[in-house]
């Protein structure tokens, strides 16, 4: 009788152990994935939970690209990532028409779910930063000071760089991840597809390389 008692009291400690370790290895794994999670570019995150079943593109509002749309808006705030983007837009197409902005923030975008450049808006636009016109946005390699002068330009070039980022498709550029103002021909653009112009800008595609945009 004592020997079936120590046999039963045995295999409960076991029982207890084996569920702390499981409660223990859960909690574990939940501190990881959250890690993980933490660690998703803010684009990225945004486009996953609000994606289009039917082609995987994000969800969200209908876009006018119009100033006085952008001008409606509230003020845009954001991270790291947001301002880089939005610091972009202002060096790169604060001149361009709205719709021209957005192909411009688009193809950011697009570089950023390509595999062949950073997975992230600071890391893309950034890239080859430190080597003198080598890298991939001259406003970051030109040897001029970043001097944001034009307030309310900023402003509306930072909701569209909103916009965007929370998840907001707009669909100008068919998976471009390359462009360039009409002024000049660069020799690479002759080894890509061309699939938009809008405004002053030209935009191409790498079809060696596929985003969720092509």
């Amino acid at each position: 009788m004592k020997t079936i008692k120590f046999a039963a009291a045995a295999a409960a400690a076991v029982t207890l152990c084996s569920s702390a370790q499981a409660e223990a290895d859960l909690g574990q794994l939940f501190l990881k994935e959250q890690t993980t999670l933490q660690a998703i570019p803010e684009a990225r995150y945004a486009r996953f939970f609000k994606f289009n079943g039917k082609n995987g593109r994000a969800k969200g509002e209908n876009v006018e690209f119009a100033n006085s749309w952008l001008d409606s808006r509230p003020k845009a705030t954001g991270d790291a990532q947001f301002q880089c983007l939005a610091q972009a837009l202002y060096f790169e197409a604060r001149g361009e028409t709205v719709k021209g902005q957005f192909a411009v923030a688009e193809v950011i975008m697009n570089r950023v779910d390509s595999k062949q450049f950073p997975n992230s808006a600071c890391a893309v636009v950034h890239q080859g930063t430190g080597r003198k016109y080598e890298c991939q946005f001259t406003y970051t390699c030109d040897g001029h000071k970043e001097v944001i002068a034009e307030k309310r330009a900023y402003e509306r070039v930072a909701k569209v760089a909103r916009v965007v980022l929370d998840g907001t498709s707009t669909d100008l550029t068919e998976g471009a991840t390359y462009y360039h103002t009409t002024a000049v021909r660069p020799r690479w653009s002759r080894s890509f597809t061309e699939t938009a112009r809008i405004g002053v800008h030209k935009f191409y595609r790498d079809d060696r390389y596929r985003t969720a945009s092509n």
